[in-house]
């Protein structure tokens, strides 16, 4: 028999190491908490040391903003996803009457789940957290920012279709988003007496800004 001695590590290039720590402590950070986000868990995690991790985040406030944001922009991405930066040669359809309808309904169907508790947990942990920390407050303001620009987005498209009578599109969408925001933020809590009452307030909120009928952006 011939011996083998240890396996050669792979050198990864750097943004593909960066980008595996992020990963790492975004699935961290959902399923444990931002504040179980450190260098020496994340370096567990990978199996590397420590040492390195702290090379690629000298200050672990970094890390774990970045891994916020990881995460909520993934979740963002497959609830509201953003159209392609280029849409190639064959130009993407317009949108038609009762598309912004399906997005919206789609998107009040999941963020009521129980799928989209871990996500509601980290906005709460976050906006906790930003207190103290500077770096981690400009990602959840960032992120914030985000979601309403993505639901004003439809809400225009739904108003150029005929879908939706809204004069202010921002206001509405940022008002629907502060709704979503607002009754995930009892995900931890909000047992009993509290879920039901505010399991569809989001949702009829939407549709009184949007001028639809109760009911319309319920499930089908």
């Amino acid at each position: 028999m011939t011996s083998r001695g240890p396996e050669k590590r792979v050198r990864k290039a750097p943004a593909e190491r960066r980008s595996e720590m992020v990963t790492a402590a975004a699935r961290i950070g959902l399923v444990e908490g931002l504040e179980c986000v450190t260098l020496r868990r994340v370096a567990d995690e990978l199996g590397v040391r420590p040492g390195l991790v702290g090379h690629y985040f000298p200050a672990a406030d970094r890390l774990v903003a970045e891994a916020f944001t990881s995460a909520t922009l993934a979740e963002l991405d497959s609830l509201l996803p953003e159209p392609p930066a280029d849409p190639g040669p064959a130009p993407a359809p317009a949108p038609g009457p009762g598309d912004a309808v399906r997005v919206l309904r789609r998107l009040f169907s999941l963020t009521s789940s129980a799928d989209f508790d871990d996500v509601s947990r980290l906005w709460l942990n976050a906006r906790h957290l930003a207190r103290y920390r500077p770096v981690l407050r400009e990602h959840v303001v960032e992120q914030d920012l985000l979601w309403c620009r993505r639901i004003e987005r439809v809400v225009a498209t739904g108003v150029a279709a005929g879908d939706f009578r809204c004069a202010d599109p921002w206001a509405s969408a940022v008002r629907i988003h502060v709704a979503i925001d607002g009754t995930s933020a009892y995900v931890n809590t909000g047992v009993g007496h509290r879920a039901a009452p505010i399991a569809d307030m989001a949702r009829t909120l939407a549709e009184a800004e949007l001028g639809l009928a109760s009911g319309e952006l319920g499930p089908r």
